[in-house]
This record gives structure tokens, sequence and C-alpha cells, in this order.
């Protein structure tokens, strides 16, 4: 991999009331140096600006160059955003996964869409997941220098010959190695497999898990956790590709096999892992989706307990509906101010699982909410979970439609900051060709609010 060059890092936002809004930053300038030194992303600016004496060097918007000397208490933020976490590009991922979902995608779309990256830093900074096969040296020596961990890593198999296959890499079958470098110091990761039929399920499913649950020993244990999550296929992918979909039949058997391997994990039994749970914890999550595809009942609350892997689907339903509860109750008494007749878009993977939900809505005197569970015809998906349904499955499913006084639309359909869907269509061109209004909503509290008409929210015509 060519070294990556370092541009200056361009603020997108300057904090109200902080140390660069007195100091007079704008969006548009860009810190070229910290200290003297040019910092590669914002882990290193974080760490450079950590000191109680910096000397920043400034290119502003105008292109003048400046230099700035500032005593602040130490660990004290400036108060700056940029444009990107990196400043010296993305690291690209080098594997060819047949289930990657950029290669699923239709061409002609932005840019954005199929930018696949591999970047141990942004495992670091936000959760997203990196497969080790590309990292140089010198970036390992960087993630033990400034201890950057937990990182989330796709491992999907531990046996060399299965990952292979999985990754198209030749170097992926090192994965049980690196786990192990993780472990001599004392580093975390979060581990993922994304079940393939046919590929890494059945005894080599079983051979993962527990070839990984070795490594959930010990107060700091070098797997923290493990989400098992269900291949996701649309219609665009490559048709040479060997890749079978999930069946309701295959998530039942997979629940049970997890489910199986949990119980005795969580008994320490010697037999298992070689030696005894130090920790009381789970390893082993499954994901949603094996629940809503087989038909199955979310797990309890308790379960999940303080949700490792909420951002790879692991118990983000349960807990939606938990606060949705706490939320309700806490909003008490909730009424409009006229009747309004509302329709909350979801994907229909969690159909069964918010009928509660709307049925609580629909308690609050003037207020009916229809649910329009939808499955996405632009992948070509029978079962689909909120976030991958996109502009056009919206229009051609709720044209037409009686959709009463407006749509309840969960944000996660739209690119975060942009109204955008994945299709490219525009949130307000949706409204317009529905001829209603839109409300994007996030979080419970919004879609509660929304609702009894307390919180402005909407696109209007």
């Amino acid at each position: 991999m060519s070294e990556l060059s370092t541009k200056p890092a361009r603020i997108s936002k300057v904090i109200p009331d902080s140390i660069a809004a007195e100091m007079g930053f704008d969006a548009g300038d860009a810190i070229i140096a910290v200290n003297g030194e040019k910092p590669r992303d914002l882990i290193d600016y974080q760490f450079l600006c950590a000191d109680e004496f910096i000397e920043l060097e400034v290119l502003d918007a105008k292109g003048k160059t400046h230099k700035l000397e500032i005593e602040k208490e130490y660990d004290e933020d400036l108060g700056l955003e940029f444009e990107t976490a990196l400043f010296d590009g993305l690291i690209q991922c080098n594997n060819r996964c047949p289930f990657c979902f950029i290669d699923q995608q239709p061409p002609g779309k932005r840019e954005t869409l199929y930018l696949k990256d591999d970047d141990y830093r942004l495992s670091f900074l936000y959760g997203s997941y990196l497969t080790l096969t590309n990292l140089t040296e010198k970036e390992w020596n960087r993630i033990e220098q400034m201890r950057l961990s937990p990182l989330y890593v796709s491992v999907h198999a531990t046996e060399p010959d299965v990952r292979i296959r999985l990754l198209k890499n030749l170097r992926a079958g090192k994965i049980l190695e690196q786990i192990k470098w993780f472990k001599e110091r004392r580093l975390q990761i979060h581990a993922q497999v994304v079940v393939c039929p046919g590929i890494n399920d059945g005894e080599h499913l079983e051979r993962t898990l527990l070839d990984l649950a070795k490594f959930h020993t010990g107060n700091t244990p070098a797997v923290a956790s493990v989400a098992v999550v269900p291949v996701g296929l649309t219609r665009f992918r490559p048709a040479e590709d060997e890749l079978i979909a999930v069946t309701a039949q295959k998530a039942g058997e997979v629940i049970a096999q997890v489910q199986k391997i949990q119980a005795v994990l969580s008994q320490g039994k010697k037999g298992v892992t070689g030696k005894k749970q130090s920790s009381k914890s789970r390893c082993i999550w499954l994901a949603d989706e094996w629940f809503l595809i087989a038909g199955l009942d979310l797990p309890a609350t308790a379960d999940y307990e303080d949700y490792p892997q909420i951002g790879n689907g692991v118990g983000s339903i349960r807990q939606f509906i938990q606060q949705f509860e706490t939320a309700f109750a806490k909003l008490q008494p909730l009424q409009v101010k006229s009747p309004r007749k509302l329709t909350w878009v979801v994907g229909n993977a969690v159909e069964k699982a918010f009928e509660p939900i709307v049925q609580q809505l629909n308690q609050i005197p003037g207020l009916e909410v229809k649910m329009v569970a939808l499955s996405s015809h632009y992948w070509g998906q029978n079962i689909t979970v909120t976030g991958l349904l996109t502009g056009q499955d919206l229009l051609s499913a709720l044209q037409g439609m009686d959709l009463g006084d407006g749509i309840l639309l969960p944000s996660v359909m739209l690119k975060q900051g942009e109204p955008r869907f994945l299709d490219d269509m525009m949130l307000s061109e949706l409204a317009g060709f529905l001829k209603t209004e839109i409300f994007p909503v996030s979080g419970v509290e919004e879609l509660i609010s929304v609702a009894i008409g307390r919180l402005n929210a909407e696109v209007k015509l």
C-alpha cells in the first residue's frame, strides 16, 4: 500500500462559545500543523491538541497562513469539527468478498456509495468493521503505541482456507495470529461473523465461534464480543457469485446452533474453550435479523446486557421498543390539538416487533397511526430492514394510498445530514410525487412528538 498524502484538515463547523469560536475560526479554515506536526487524521489531531500549550498553523479560507498559540486546560477541546476524520485519505479495501454490499449496488449512483473502506482509524473512531488484511508494519505499530482499542474486525471464519475463500485474499488466513497479537498487547476487538449458507455455516460456524471464545477470558478479553449476522443479498450482486439467501428455516437452525453454544459457554465448560471462562458476560450475540427472518420473538431486554454489538443490529430493535415505552410514559399526558392521521413507513422485517408501538400510539386521543411495512423491490428482497428502503420503494408502494396527513419517515433511510435516499431520490421529490407531507423522525421521542404535532419536522410541497 502506498503512503497516503496528508492534506490540511478542513474545518466544517466551529462550536459556539468554544475556544476556536473565541479566536475567530470559521468553517472553511484548515489546520496545517499542530506543534509542528501534520496530523494524519482525527486521532493525531486529538492527541496533539491534548496539551495545555499548543501552536497551530492555520490556512484560512482566503488562502493565507497564520500561526496561533493557545493556552488551555489539558484535554480541553478546541471546538472544531472537520469535513473528514481522515486528513491523508481513506485506506480502501483490498478484498473481494462476494457479500460486500458495495458490490451489490447498481452503477451510476453517488460516488460515496462505492467507497470500500478497510481503515483501522474509522474502526477505532466510529466502530466500522475492517479485515486486518491490508495493515503495514507501521500501522500495526501505531495501533500498539497509541492503544487504539477496541477495533471492530470482520472475522467471518477462523479456518484459513474458509476465510481466504470468503475474502478472496491470500492474506486473510492469518486471523487467529492477529487476534493473538491483540491479546499479547492487552488490546481488544469486537468481531463479526457474516454467515453465508453453504460456505461458513454449520461446522465452520461452530469452529469459528469456539475459536473466538477462547480469546474471551480475563479482565481485558482480546475478543470482547462476537456478532453473528446473516448475509444480505440484493438483485444487483454479481451473477457468478456462490451466495445463497438465508431462509426462515436456515435462520431457525442458526439460532438453535448459536444458542446451544452460548449456553455451554455461559457454564464455562472446559470441553469447549479449553479453560473455564473468567467472565460471566456473554461473548457471542445473534443479530436481530435472525429472529425476524425466522419469525420468532426477539430476546428479552436483559439478554442483551450492555448492548456491546448494538451497531451490528444486536438488540437495536429491542432497545428501540424499550426506549419507546419509557418515553411514552414520561411524556404523558399525550394529546393532539386536532384529529391527526399519519402513515408510519418501516421495513417489513420489523412489522411484528413494532405492532405494540402502533397500538400505544393509537391510544392517544385524536391520533391515528397506520404502519405500512415494506419490502424492497429495488434491492430485490422479500424481507427488508428499514434502513435499506429507497425512495423508489416508497413511491411504488404508497402511490395512490390514503396517507392521511403525512408520512412518519425513519431518518435511517436517508443519507446522514442530507435528505437523500440510497437510490439518490431526494425527500422533496418523493413528497412531490406522493403529494403529501413527509416527517423525518430520528429516535423515539421525536417519533412521538412529531406524531402528536409538537415538533415541526415536515418537508412541505
